[in-house]
């Protein structure tokens, strides 16, 4: 049975390794969401309790504070020490003014009751009563009979509502503040009681009837005070089905309960105020169901997270594989029918590595038989000054000198070249042949540790030679013995007369070139003394080294990009910097007029290429040349060129600039001006302009000093408080028109320019 393949065991990998965290993820969330579910509800139950119990207790404490302010009035204490009848209906109306004040929506009193039970007189809301002959005597002569001064309590409304009205009662219980009168005396002859309906307090427990969710009030007694079910008030807290009275001993809590066979998360508070005890009843059924419909909208969720995990899978598993694809086909274009042959692609990939290495090897055989020309293709191109610098050590190493590199303190370098061929047993065409030959006694005579390998260039043999040492006569004295040597083997062997030049010494092996320079211009002197000869550099040239000035191009090409981008201090630093290696090589004076002649020339060349006259730098008659050869020290020629030739060049260039850059930045105007309620951009104004648009915003930048986005936003919003202070457009259409997203990002950008919103600048506009 063939096994899979790679991009199939990865896809299932990748499948794999996408589901599993999928499916951990959606298992936790839906295991922990009951829970944290239902401890959120309770938390936000036991906080609205306590906002609840808040509310109440205000009511309380206004009902309290109000009717103390009754009881102390001078009318009401005046009234206490007389009685009470029908015709002294001044003092009742004064009564009763009194009593109403206190019955407001804030303090949600219905009734409020006065009692004098020593002149038997009692008022409420339906008139004067006889005390001892009130219906409900006995009960309100219970109530005076009380302990406690001052003290709530849950009453049958009944009682405090004439025989007449008795039927039309809503709430059959009343909340009771009872006062002794007088609140001061020790002898207490009357009583003042504000009745609270329970139905106007029901209102503040949020009870939602179509759910199964309840709260409730109970006091510090276990009789339930606020109930949905009316029926239950003044009853006891058990007789609504809850038992688990033993779990309200704390200030605050929660707890599960059954309550009428069901389960329901409870959530209590006692009031620090009057011991009251507010309870919430919670179905875990209702939080069950909540945690099922986020269990499938986690599923949901998961399907889609495990669909695009497992597309993103497959994907990758094929952009990952391409790779591998790409060299199967390579390796199957090359050979045809291997990977039939084969279990997987890595093993047909791994036989054509091991094959690529033994190529490789083969090839490196190769290279290493041809190193030799390469090393001598090098030497060639150094002692022609055709390597730079920095890279001449790399290069030495790679080619194996990288003792002499680091050990030889005193070189120099040997050019020999075949005098004459004429009389001799050779012809013309033996020539390289002989120079092979040559080539072979140099590397036979000198040791490789004192030499570097000799090179042929146009018929010359060059040849460096190293010491160690540091004593220039010693090493002299050896090259004279060495050079004179090979004279006679060549002589010897091949019956040829050679001419041999030595440079002077040096100590760094980038004077190569000007080694090689050196050998050659000691060979020239063969004119003189005939063939045979061996001549040293220093005999000719009082040991001065051979002077190989360079000119700076690529100074010279920086100085002239300057030039041509009006960049007048970058110029001014490059012409010292151009000048500077000119006048630090030691030549005569005419020397130096060479290199700042081809400067001028090149300086002029580009002005003839850019259109510029001569007229148009030096409106004087005569040559420049002349008036550059009538210099004579460094500061005079360096301030003319600047004063007579570049400067002027720069000021030319820097006016073609400026006109071109006014009238580009005119352009990106007027596109502005005619576009700025389109999607304009810097792009949009480039490819009408056909410039790059990098280019624009540097040109527009310099013209206007500010950028393009800057100005386009300027203009919008000088065309919105335009269409504000003139017309009355929307506010909506504005911002439609001035290509904001919505109008709250154009409001807010407008506040953040003028410190107003768009309607307040309006506004202001009219009533100026």
């Amino acid at each position: 049975m063939r096994s899979f393949s790679f991009l199939t065991k990865m896809t299932i990998f990748g499948f794999l390794l996408s589901t599993l965290p999928v499916l951990l993820i959606g298992i936790f969330s839906y295991a922990t969401s009951s829970s944290e579910i239902q401890n959120h509800v309770n938390k936000g139950k036991l906080q609205l309790l306590v906002q609840i119990n808040a509310n109440v207790e205000q009511i309380l404490t206004t009902v309290n504070h109000t009717l103390n302010q009754t009881i102390n009035s001078t009318v009401l204490k005046k009234a206490m020490g007389n009685p009470l009848t029908v015709n002294d209906f001044m003092v009742y109306d004064n009564i009763r003014s009194e009593l109403r004040h206190m019955q407001s929506f804030d303090t949600k009193v219905e009734d409020v009751i006065l009692v004098n039970q020593r002149q038997n007189w009692m008022i409420k809301n339906s008139g004067l009563y006889t005390f001892d002959q009130y219906e409900h005597y006995d009960a309100l002569n219970e109530l005076a009979k009380a302990n406690d001064l001052s003290n709530w309590t849950l009453n049958p409304t009944s009682w405090f509502y004439s025989e007449e009205n008795s039927s039309n009662v809503i709430c059959e219980y009343s909340i009771s503040l009872i006062k002794k009168l007088p609140l001061t005396g020790l002898e207490k002859s009357g009583l003042a009681i504000a009745n609270i309906p329970t139905c106007s307090l029901q209102a503040l427990l949020n009870n939602d009837p179509e759910q199964q969710d309840r709260m409730m009030i109970a006091d510090e007694n276990y009789r339930v005070l606020i109930h949905p079910d009316q029926s239950l008030i003044g009853k006891p807290l058990s007789e609504t089905g809850f038992d688990a009275l033993d779990e309200l001993d704390s200030p605050s809590g929660q707890f599960k309960t059954k309550l009428n066979q069901s389960s329901y998360s409870v959530a209590y508070y006692r009031s620090p105020f009057n011991g009251w005890i507010y309870l919430s009843f919670t179905s875990i059924a209702s939080l069950t169901q909540e945690s099922n419909k986020i269990g499938m909208y986690t599923l949901i969720v998961c399907l889609i997270m495990l669909v695009i995990t497992m597309g993103l899978a497959w994907v990758g598993s094929r952009r990952m594989y391409s790779p591998i694809q790409v060299l199967l086909k390579q390796i199957d274009n090359g050979l045809p029918g291997i990977r039939k042959r084969r279990s997987n692609e890595f093993q047909v990939i791994g036989e054509q590595l091991q094959h690529l290495f033994q190529s490789k090897s083969r090839l490196e055989k190769e290279v290493h038989q041809h190193f030799g020309q390469v090393r001598t293709f090098f030497l060639i191109k150094a002692f022609q000054d055709n390597v730079k610098l920095s890279e001449l050590p790399e290069q030495l190493q790679r080619f194996g000198y990288d003792n002499q590199l680091r050990e030889w303190r005193t070189m120099a370098a040997l050019t020999l070249q075949i005098d004459t061929l004429e009389g001799t047993r050779y012809e013309k065409r033996d020539m390289e042949l002989l120079l092979f030959a040559i080539h072979n006694i140099i590397e036979e005579m000198i040791p490789a540790a004192g030499r570097l390998s000799s090179v042929t260039i146009d018929y010359t043999v060059v040849t460096l030679l190293g010491s160690t040492s540091d004593d220039s006569a010693e090493f002299n004295n050896t090259l004279y013995s060495i050079t004179e040597q090979l004279q006679q083997n060549i002589q010897s062997y091949l019956a040829l007369q050679v001419s041999i030049g030595m440079s002077l010494t040096f100590d760094s092996f980038s004077s190569l070139a000007i080694a090689y320079r050196e050998g050659l211009e000691a060979l020239k002197h063969r004119l003189k003394l005939g063939k045979g000869i061996i001549i040293q550099y220093e005999n000719i040239n009082s040991g001065n080294h051979y002077l190989n000035m360079n000119y700076p191009n690529h100074v010279e090409n920086e100085l002239i990009d300057a030039i041509k981008l009006a960049e007048k201090d970058k110029a001014k630093e490059l012409l010292g910097q151009l000048l500077l290696p000119v006048f630090s090589a030691e030549m005569s004076p005419q020397e130096y007029q060479l290199p700042l002649a081809r400067l001028l020339n090149n300086l002029l060349i580009v002005m003839q290429e850019s259109g510029i006259s001569l007229n148009q730098i030096h409106p004087a008659n005569g040559s420049l040349f002349e008036e550059l050869l009538d210099l004579n020290t460094v500061p005079e020629i360096e301030d003319w060129f600047w004063t007579i030739v570049i400067y002027p060049m720069v000021r030319v260039f820097r006016d073609r600039q400026e006109a071109q850059y006014h009238n580009i930045s005119e352009k990106i105007i007027d596109l502005v001006q005619h576009y700025y309620d389109t999607d304009l951009t810097l792009e949009d104004c480039a490819s009408r302009l056909h410039y790059n648009a990098n280019y624009l915003s540097s040109v527009f930048r310099k013209e206007t000093q500010i950028s393009f986005t800057e100005y386009l936003t300027s203009y919008r919003f000088n065309m919105a408080k335009k269409w504000l202070a003139e017309t009355d457009m929307p506010i909506k259409d504005i911002a439609s028109r001035l290509r904001y997203n919505n109008p709250q990002n154009f409001i807010r950008s407008f506040r953040k320019q003028e410190g107003m919103t768009p309607g307040q600048y309006r506004d202001r506009k009219l009533n100026n």
